[in-house]
């Protein structure tokens, strides 16, 4: 079969990462996402900054630059992100939706929510 292969060389130390299609997502200093759910699971890496979360039980989360979290579908799991912090916070959100299929659906906040989690998103 006398066919060739080409190869293309590789810079010495050279990484190569393949990134899933999905969404960027940068949430501005003192920024808060309201309350909210999502009809699929989403997976997300936190690319700079620091995300905070407060899930419909009223738990915490916190999330630096580097770290990663999946979020549920589902009514069921209503939550809302706060930038408490001086730079953007960027996600990377997977999976891509299609055109016309909203990322997230605004929901009212869980019962019990105080004005201090996020004073202009608790009702």
């Amino acid at each position: 079969m006398g066919g060739r292969q080409a190869t293309t060389a590789r810079p010495a130390g050279a990484c190569f990462v393949m990134v899933p299609s999905g969404r960027e997502i940068v949430i501005p200093p003192g920024g808060c996402t309201g309350w909210h759910f999502h009809r699929v699971r989403l997976e997300a890496v936190v690319l700079a900054g620091t995300l905070t979360r407060v899930l419909h039980d009223r738990t915490v989360e916190v999330h630096t630059a580097g770290t990663t979290f999946v979020e549920p579908a589902g009514i069921r799991h209503i939550h809302l992100g706060h930038n408490l912090g001086t730079e953007p916070v960027v996600l990377h959100v997977t999976p891509e939706l299609p055109d016309g299929i909203p990322f997230s659906i605004p929901a009212p906040a869980p019962p019990g929510v105080t004005p201090e989690i996020c004073e202009e998103h608790t009702y």
